[in-house]
């Protein structure tokens, strides 16, 4: 008896040693499955397109003048978030292409303007000037790098997250178009060098020397062949219904000419326009982006690995051709036309050389603009021009009335005063109630709105409206110690074109297209912030989330939500 309980424990021992070792087999086979699911449906290609000053109106104000390839196809057949904003102040292309790609806002991030008064050096400083770093392609403009961005991208969690593995390039016209996206850990940034060069360079903060196949098309002639010829409607002018007259007394005009009509000799105008400069402010400058673009798949060999490559591109002529004419010139509708083809073609080209369904793109812009303050005065809608000079005299005079000096500021840039610290001190002053006596004070200068300390964004949490998008963009370590507001449709500009950089809606309502692999068909009304991006993508690829990201992922948007 006692011999066949043994034989019973010891078979029932053995079975539930069977069943351990079988479920842990399982286990693991599930698991090793859900891995290789995952690597499985990455893209082989992610593509950033930030689109330099586009409107969301734009999508709906040209949509007849798509074709069907271009814009139309990424709103069929992508996802059209049509409530997307920027979420802070100020709305400029250094802090618009950080915040997409890092996911969070200047507060965190660090580029709080394009250009900005540094109060550790004393002196105005530009986003990616770095003179540890040398230029590559051309002896100048590449003294680069991107130190003062604070945080990751999402092109940086991408890399990390397969080991540098992969490749991340970066191309645009501008220099910190092409270098914010790219991160900290790109394998390179590319930006076109106007002027009398007229070759895409880099910075020796990626590499040392420029691949062939940048060297190859340098020495195309593209660039050159681009501005021997005449800019011209692609329609009749007379098909131009979404524009006011060309001869519109709102636009500005180039160099050397008296006049703002089409045709455009370039040939001719630009002896008179920096000579390749004149690229960067007609359409042709986003035709070369393309061109580019393309080099760029074919050279690095993108999305052609068994890891998930990134090509960031920014189109910037949209912004130069924004600036000098304005929302409502027919130049402008002419861009949107002629980008629309370039949209297609970069569409086609990705098809053909990575793949349909084998890469995922997004599409945004990196801030919106005013329509022209001149214009809407004539409409008898409140607007105008923000007097900067009268503005520094207001302040000085506020300085020697309650403080008798005039030595108290510092500096007044970007809506911002910086207050001298030192010289307050020595007058025995508090900078807080200095800082709010000045505060105070401003609100009565004509056209300024809102008015608000450092100390109260420090220790105050706005929720809403403007006065959180101003906390937002407001860096502790950075920015000014009063930050103020100019009333809507007010802006520091010309009388002719437009700008941007409040926290307006005309500036912060921007297109979000989404499409490709792992993504829906469809589209939303819902309110998203531009700090979603980054996080959706990183929820797309099950990545870490670049390291301050603030957004959310936009789980509606992805397949497998």
């Amino acid at each position: 008896m006692k011999k066949i309980i043994s034989l019973i424990i010891v078979s029932l021992l053995l079975s539930n040693c069977v069943s351990i070792k079988s479920n842990l087999t399982a286990n693991s086979v599930k698991q090793n499955n859900f891995k290789t699911e995952i690597t499985q449906q990455n893209p082989k290609l992610v593509v950033g397109i930030v689109i330099d000053q586009m409107r969301y109106d734009y999508l709906v104000k040209f949509y007849n003048k798509f074709g069907k390839g271009g814009f139309k196809r990424l709103i069929t057949d992508g996802y059209n978030l049509k409530n997307t904003h920027f979420n802070y102040i100020p709305t400029y292309t250094a802090v618009g292409h950080t915040s997409i790609y890092t996911g969070t806002t200047p507060k965190n991030h660090g580029i709080i303007s394009n250009n900005w008064y540094d109060k550790y050096q004393k002196k105005s400083i530009y986003c990616v000037d770095d003179a540890n770093f040398k230029s590559v392609g051309a002896t100048t403009g590449g003294n680069k790098s991107t130190q003062r961005m604070l945080t990751t991208t999402i092109t940086d969690q991408v890399r990390l997250a397969q080991n540098m593995h992969n490749k991340t390039i970066s191309i645009s016209l501008k220099d910190r178009a092409a270098m914010l996206p790219a991160g900290h850990t790109a394998n390179a940034a590319y930006w076109f060098e106007g002027n009398n060069v007229g070759k895409f360079i880099t910075s020796s903060f990626y590499i040392d020397t420029l691949p062939q196949w940048v060297v190859n098309f340098n020495n195309s002639g593209k660039a050159n062949n681009y501005l021997n010829q005449t800019w011209n409607t692609m329609d009749s002018i007379s098909k131009y219904t979404e524009s006011l007259p060309d001869n519109s007394k709102y636009e500005g005009f180039f160099n050397g000419r008296n006049g703002h009509t089409f045709p455009y000799d370039l040939k001719k105008l630009r002896k008179t326009n920096n000579n390749f400069d004149l690229l960067k402010a007609i359409p042709f400058g986003n035709s070369i982006t393309t061109d580019f673009a393309e080099a760029a798949i074919i050279g690095e060999n993108l999305g052609k690995s068994n890891y998930t490559d990134f090509l960031a591109i920014s189109y910037s002529s949209t912004d130069y051709v924004g600036h000098k004419f304005g929302t409502n010139a027919v130049e402008l509708e002419d861009t949107y036309i002629r980008l629309d083809k370039e949209i297609a073609r970069l569409l086609t080209f990705l098809d053909e050389q990575v793949g349909e369904g084998n890469y995922t793109l997004f599409l945004t812009a990196d801030h919106a603009a005013v329509p022209n303050p001149s214009y809407l005065e004539d409409l008898k809608i409140p607007s105008g021009y923000f007097k900067t000079e009268a503005f520094k005299n207001f302040v000085h005079s506020i300085t020697l009335k309650y403080f008798k000096s005039n030595k108290i500021v510092e500096n007044i840039s970007n809506y911002q005063i910086f207050l001298n610290k030192e010289k307050i001190k020595s007058l025995g002053l508090e900078v807080n109630k200095v800082a709010q006596i000045i505060s105070d004070e401003i609100i009565n200068f004509d056209k300024v709105y809102k008015s608000v300390t450092a100390h109260t964004l420090q220790t105050t949490s706005f929720t809403s409206g403007l006065m959180k998008n101003i906390q937002n963009g407001y860096n502790q370590k950075l920015s000014g110690d009063i930050l103020f507001i100019p009333m809507p449709a007010v802006i520091s500009h010309g009388k002719t074109g437009t700008t941007h950089g409040s926290g307006y809606n005309y500036d912060t309502h921007v297109p979000l297209l989404f499409y490709g692999n792992g993504i829906k068909k469809g589209s939303s009304n819902v309110y998203y912030p531009i700090t979603n991006i980054a996080p959706t993508l990183s929820s797309l690829l099950n990545i870490e989330e670049p390291n301050g990201c603030t957004g959310r992922p936009i789980i509606e948007v992805l397949k497998n939500d």
